[in-house]
């Protein structure tokens, strides 16, 4: 596979054109990023250890009949996935009360939610990826209703595929962010990644008085060893894998 151009550069990745239209190639990064990029920085292996978790969690997602945007991942960095039009939205499922739920509306740390809130934001780092509500969403003519619907479903299909595969883990899922796009046939398909990055992971051994974090807060919240709960996150997810298998 020949890799071509440079298409897009993210805050986490970086798209190339390959020599198929249809075949782009992930590229992950180690730089970290948090608060809408205020706050900068680069955590050791990040690109290798988010690229493999998500590999992992796409194959058993598609194995579990979720469509999404992965093929392979031809080295530990990089992942090749279908070219898709992502649609510009940032999906949000949230299980347990945490970050700006909290902040937004009081809710106390880790209040469990009767059933799964999925939220949606836009994607756009000049506003601050604001919260919408659904007639703000079809205003802007960012999904058609078909579109919102589709992905509202297969957002709570994921979150319950993840809270069983995280438990298997020993880890609970707070709550999680999914983009998706649509191919040529115009079919919604989950894309970007699935990590430490865009999820929030509780150690499940531990109480809620002593929640040990296992995701990118402890880059936000400045709780050091970042490195080492990744390669853990990884780790387990490997041994879930094996496991299953």
């Amino acid at each position: 596979m020949s890799v071509h151009s440079k298409l897009y550069e993210g805050k986490a990745k970086i798209l190339y054109a390959t020599d198929d239209p249809g075949i782009l190639l992930a590229d992950f990064k180690d730089d970290a990023t948090a608060f809408n990029a205020q706050k900068r920085g680069s955590i050791l292996g990040k690109g290798n250890i988010n690229c493999s978790i998500s590999s992992k969690l796409f194959q058993q997602l598609e194995a579990h009949g979720i469509k999404t945007h992965f093929i392979d991942s031809p080295a530990p960095n990089q992942m090749r996935v279908k070219a898709v039009k992502i649609l510009p939205l940032e999906v949000v499922v949230r299980n347990i009360a945490a970050g700006s739920l909290c902040q937004q509306t009081g809710l106390p740390l880790g209040t469990v939610l009767k059933q799964p809130l999925v939220e949606f934001y836009y994607k756009n780092d000049q506003l601050g990826d604001p919260l919408l509500t659904r007639d703000r969403l079809y205003l802007m003519e960012l999904a058609t209703p078909e579109q919102v619907d589709i992905i509202t479903h297969l957002a709570l299909q994921i979150n319950e595929f993840l809270i069983h595969f995280w438990q298997k883990c020993g880890i609970t899922l707070v709550d999680f962010k999914l983009e998706f796009g649509l191919d040529s046939e115009q079919q919604v398909l989950l894309a970007d990644e699935i990590s430490p990055d865009t999820c929030r992971l509780w150690d499940a051994a531990e109480n809620d008085s002593n929640r040990r974090v296992l995701d990118k807060d402890r880059f936000r919240r400045d709780l050091g060893n970042v490195e080492d709960a990744y390669q853990e996150v990884l780790q387990r997810v490997l041994q879930a894998v094996e496991s299953k298998n």
